[in-house]
């Protein structure tokens, strides 16, 4: 069974950083794609980043240059810069095997919120 735990939300002021963290466990796939996703109140969830096994990233236009998606070992890390208002959502990690995908991930972690003031 495969679990992730995330960590590391919280709330910041406009312009701050915070970094979020994924520890994944029981992942069966060797070649497999790491995503966090964020889902406002009232909004759709929004694919943030991915992170492939073979070392390709991909991210959302509208973090592009401010965060920051690494793995080291079984975890997956969004480092968040120049954090905006738009950017508070619940924050999920997701994984799944072979290829990276906009929305069909199978595992969920239970999310972290961030918390962005003006």
């Amino acid at each position: 069974q495969v679990q992730l735990v995330e960590s590391g939300g919280g709330s910041v002021q406009a312009g701050g950083s915070l970094r979020l963290s994924c520890t994944a466990s029981g992942n069966p796939w060797s070649s497999y794609c790491m995503a966090w996703f964020r889902q406002a109140p009232g909004k759709e969830r929004e694919r943030v980043a991915t992170i492939h096994t073979d070392g390709t990233t991909n991210y959302a236009d509208s973090v592009k240059g401010r965060f920051t998606i690494s793995t080291a070992a079984s975890t997956v890390y969004l480092q968040m810069n120049n954090l905006k208002p738009e950017d508070t959502a619940m924050y999920h990690c997701a994984v799944r095997g072979i290829v990276c995908s906009t929305s069909a991930y199978p595992y969920w972690g239970q999310g972290t919120q961030v918390t962005v003031s003006s």
